[in-house]
């Protein structure tokens, strides 16, 4: 017998995140009518485990499928004991479709689909960009926001209009985390707990401004020369034969420091552009590299220039996590939603505005 599930007054799920080098695991609660005012939202419990490999080297896809068939058992397990419900409370069980790393992604869709198969659940694939966005819409309260989405895989600037996430602009190559965590490895700069985090902590103490390609190409930006320049100086920091542009010494946490802050003025700049276009004073940051406090504080800066406000979420939500795909998976799960088991893949490309969003009006 199907269950009308909107007249359900708890709708649960159980969420599944493992697009990249982070096992998420997360149980979400939704109360009240769905996609009104008074639908509340509980975070029951949200567990994650990081693979984290040595200085010096990234995460190659098959090592951190390894690490999330490794620790999927326990983790849903602590997940479950956290939140404090039964198997039998749960509505639907959702996974990250994509898009992500090739191996990780297989490893957690064929865990997800184990657990509906095993549990008698509907089976609910989200796009893992709309779930940072929902889970920051949930969290912060931005109604409509310009989202500048940030992370190890994806850049976008992004507005929502006619039940799509449009993307305004994009990186043209590489993200601008995978520049980031690329330049931690050329300094051999520790993995744990982010490589990106330690190059914040990093810049802090830095002084010194160099001078690095700026790429801003009308709403999009480009990162591999930024990344290919700051390679090229950390090779010359190395053989004590980089110097600042009065000849002074250069250290590590000016380099961080530089490359910092120009590639973050090109992420506030398009992201101004976006909020002019569409004549939104909120900015939303999601994403892992929104977590930093630098990029915070210059969009911040801008959005009160323009009479605006900036709203971001703390490392449980910006950082890829298990809660986000339940929420998100929810949302569509209450409109009818359903990925039938014979359609459980995952994809490495996903775009954010193939997504129909009928939970928004």
């Amino acid at each position: 017998m199907t269950v009308d599930i909107t007249s359900k007054p708890r709708r649960i799920a159980l969420g599944c995140e493992g697009s990249a080098n982070k096992l998420g695991i997360g149980v979400i609660l939704h109360e009240g009518t769905p996609g009104t005012p008074s639908e509340r939202i509980t975070v029951l419990s949200n567990i994650r485990h990081t693979f984290v490999s040595p200085p010096g080297t990234g995460f190659l896809p098959k090592d951190t499928a390894r690490h999330h068939r490794s620790y999927f058992v326990r983790l849903a397990k602590q997940a479950l004991a956290a939140a404090n419900v039964t198997i039998d409370e749960i509505d639907c069980i959702c996974y990250t479709k994509g898009p992500g790393m090739g191996a990780p992604l297989t490893s957690v869709a064929i865990a997800a689909r184990t657990l509906a198969l095993l549990w008698g659940k509907d089976l609910v694939g989200v796009n893992h960009c709309v779930g940072h966005i929902e889970m920051g819409r949930a969290i912060t309260g931005a109604a409509h926001p310009v989202v500048l989405y940030v992370s190890g895989g994806n850049t976008q600037v992004i507005a929502y209009a006619e039940q799509r996430y449009r993307i305004f602009g994009e990186t043209l190559d590489i993200a601008v985390g995978n520049c980031l965590d690329r330049f931690a490895r050329a300094l051999a700069i520790s993995n744990d707990p982010a490589p990106g985090y330690n190059i914040e902590q990093m810049a802090k103490k830095g002084k010194v401004l160099l001078d690095l390609p700026y790429a801003v190409k009308g709403m999009d930006c480009s990162f591999s020369g930024i990344l290919t320049r700051v390679e090229e100086m950390a090779a010359l920091l190395k053989k004590g034969e980089l110097k600042g542009p009065e000849g002074e010494e250069v250290t590590a946490e000016d380099l961080c420091f530089t490359l910092q802050e120009t590639v973050f003025a090109m992420l506030v700049e398009i992201t101004e552009r976006a909020m002019a276009h569409v004549g939104s004073n909120q900015v939303l940051i999601v994403g892992g590299v929104g977590c930093n406090e630098r990029l915070q504080e210059m969009m911040g800066a801008m959005a009160r220039d323009r009479g605006g406000s900036v709203y971001a979420t703390d490392e449980r939500f910006c950082i890829d996590n298990g809660i986000m795909i339940a929420h998100a998976g929810l949302l569509a799960y209450e409109t009818g939603f359903k990925t039938p088991i014979e359609e459980s893949t995952c994809t490495q490309r996903f775009r954010t505005d193939e997504v129909l969003v009928k939970w928004r009006k």
